[in-house]
């Protein structure tokens, strides 16, 4: 098994599958993966993941460290619920969302992902 890459993300997993945020201090990370959790997924990891190709399949996994913790802005750090699970594709939160996107790929750790924009502030977008 190869060393993790360790990427500022937040991950969170749905049906079993992960989705990386990806945005700078501030971007919405937390504040969406809240959301998103509270309609059912599953936290990974909050502000930092770690990565793992295996067999040309991205895994997502928390550090130790910070493992079933993320940040709720305004009133700490708080424990939850979490795990693991294959990247499906990831989000930019830093990006402006075109109305009709191009898909765009991106590669981390040696796998091509798909990347999309994505407003995180929109109320729409946990349904996105």
């Amino acid at each position: 098994m190869t060393t993790p890459t360790l990427l500022h993300a937040t991950a969170i997993s749905i049906n079993g599958q992960a989705v990386l945020l990806i945005g700078p201090p501030g971007s919405g990370k937390s504040d969406l993966a809240l959301r998103l959790i509270d309609r059912g997924a599953l936290l990974i990891a909050d502000d930092q993941v770690a990565l793992t190709e295996v067999d040309g399949v991205l895994h997502a996994s928390a550090p130790a460290a910070t493992a079933g913790l993320i940040e709720v802005r305004g009133l700490g750090i708080a424990a939850v619920a979490h795990g693991a699970a294959p990247v499906a594709m990831a989000f930019d939160l830093a990006a402006r969302p075109d109305r009709l996107p191009d898909p765009v790929a991106h590669g981390i750790a040696g796998v091509t992902l798909p990347l999309l924009a994505l407003d995180p502030f929109e109320l729409s977008a946990p349904l996105k």
